[in-house]
């Protein structure tokens, strides 16, 4: 039987230190208008297929929310038979919430975007308007427009010349696609975030070149009245030993400079031990063929740009330890 929660205590729980799940189980569309900050959404028609993935400890305490019409009771029923033992409802659901003085958002992947603004924030990415690289293209000017998007959107729709390189991909693949340290590399996205995670990663990793962001992205590029392309299929160029080291030694740097930490397998085992009192997630965050090609059994595939996009996608349970996969030791 599911206990309930008041707002204030699903606060409390919510800035504490023990793990914690709290799913909205209401429609996407709906659950982007009016949520909670740090709720995961997993529709309740979708809980059976993807609540092992994103909460796979069955013992974790999980609060379920939604907008007051009964989905939370329904999705609690569900959950229990699927063996979930520490069930919460949220009295009242997110307008509780807000009846309380907490704040409410809108939009998908807040969490995510929030993260990107504050990087550009505090280390000042550089960056350049679409009339901006539009100018720089009439000109001539030697650059390079990186993609940061998985090649499934970049098909859909590219900036004119674009590569497409998604996020993790950047520092493994760019001494591939501009050798020449004179060579301006603009990286865009659909919109913002992952430009700007994008550059600043190379940034962070100490390559020779101008690295700027493209403001707004595609959908900036198009506001602006210029055309982009359609159905095109530009994969990042593949890895030469050279350029692979190079990737290595310049994101060792970049994670000895932040403090990235490192396991071994012996210790992933231990963690993999105690996984029915501690949440672990596996995520391999190479390329799809890469994974499928070989990978860590129990392991989950999560493309790394992707990941820093939108991360509660990937994982809902809050202070779970989480081991990033890539024998290369570059994308993760």
């Amino acid at each position: 039987m599911a206990r309930t929660i008041n707002a204030r205590e699903l606060h409390d729980a919510l800035n504490g230190t023990g793990e914690i799940a709290l799913i909205d189980v209401r429609p996407e569309a709906i659950f982007g208008a009016n949520h909670i900050l740090l709720a995961a959404n997993i529709p309740l028609g979708l809980l059976e297929l993807r609540m092992a993935d994103r909460v796979p400890r069955l013992s974790v305490a999980v609060v379920l929310c939604d907008g007051g019409e009964g989905l939370s009771e329904l999705a609690a029923q569900r959950l229990a038979g699927l063996g979930y033992t520490d069930l919460s409802i949220l009295e009242g659901g997110v307008n509780a919430w807000g009846a309380a003085g907490l704040e409410l958002f809108s939009g998908l992947f807040v969490p995510s975007k929030a993260f990107g603004e504050y990087v550009e924030h505090e280390y000042e990415t550089p960056s350049v308007s679409a009339e901006e690289l539009h100018q720089m293209m009439e000109q001539g000017e030697n650059m390079v427009v990186l993609d940061s998007r998985p090649m499934s959107e970049f098909t859909i729709m590219n900036i004119p010349t674009g590569i497409d390189m998604p996020g993790a991909e950047l520092v493994y693949r760019v001494q591939e696609a501009a050798p020449d340290p004179d060579t301006t590399i603009v990286v865009n996205c659909a919109g913002r975030t992952r430009s700007i995670i994008g550059a600043q990663s190379l940034i962070n990793a100490g390559i020779p070149n101008k690295v700027v962001a493209l403001r707004n992205g595609t959908m900036g590029w198009h506001l602006a009245g210029y055309q982009l392309e359609h159905g095109n299929m530009r994969p990042p160029p593949q890895v030469s030993p050279e350029g692979g080291n190079l990737a290595r030694q310049r994101s060792r740097a970049a994670a000895d400079r932040f403090g990235v930490r490192r396991v071994d397998a012996a210790t992933l085992d231990r963690w993999r031990s105690e996984s029915a009192e501690r949440t672990l997630y596996v995520l391999d965050v190479r390329t799809a063929e890469e994974f499928a090609a070989g990978h860590i059994t129990g392991s989950r595939h999560a493309p790394g740009g992707q990941l820093v996009q939108s991360t509660d996608s990937f994982m809902s349970t809050h202070r779970a330890r989480v081991v990033l996969v890539d024998p290369e030791m570059v994308r993760a």
